[in-house]
């Protein structure tokens, strides 16, 4: 019998925990890309412990181990940026990325004013699941930046 995936907030303990996953989870869009110098793959520790401070993150545990994660801030102007969602490479497609997403959302639409009026995020033009997924769960295209030759960022939306 499989232990069950639990969804939970992140703590600052977690942050190392959360950069070693999302250095492996980011290998892929490297890849995809052939750029292994995108933030995710460069970020600092300090720089993580940052984002969790300033914002809110979740992470999904299989028994002890941090088996995915996201984080989020809401903006002054009511946009909830949306960043770094990653699910480890053995345990995606079964569903973990979606509740991180709504966990993040049902965070932040519960937030005292001032409440969130969008959610934002935003992948790459080639990272297929990741727009799929996104498109499943509401998000539609609002914009698109090109930021070099091989990668276009495409950033999605929807309202809170």
């Amino acid at each position: 019998m499989g232990m069950s995936v639990t969804i939970s907030a992140a703590e600052a303990q977690d942050a190392e925990h959360i950069l070693k996953l999302q250095y492996l989870c980011y290998q892929r869009e490297a890849e995809i890309y052939q750029d292994w110098s995108i933030e995710p793959l460069t970020q600092s520790l300090d720089a993580l412990r940052a984002e969790l401070a300033e914002g809110k993150g979740f992470v999904a545990r299989l028994g002890d181990e941090i088996v995915a994660s996201v984080r989020g801030r809401l903006d002054e102007d009511g946009t909830v940026r949306i960043a770094k969602l990653i699910v480890h490479p053995r345990l995606q497609r079964h569903g973990l990325g979606g509740r991180l997403l709504d966990a993040i959302e049902s965070h932040f639409a519960g937030e005292p004013a001032p409440a969130a009026k969008r959610f934002q995020l935003f992948t790459g033009h080639r990272s297929e699941g990741n727009l799929r997924l996104y498109r499943s769960k509401g998000y539609e295209q609002v914009a698109t930046r090109e930021i070099g030759p091989r990668l276009t960022l495409v950033t999605l939306e929807k309202a809170a």
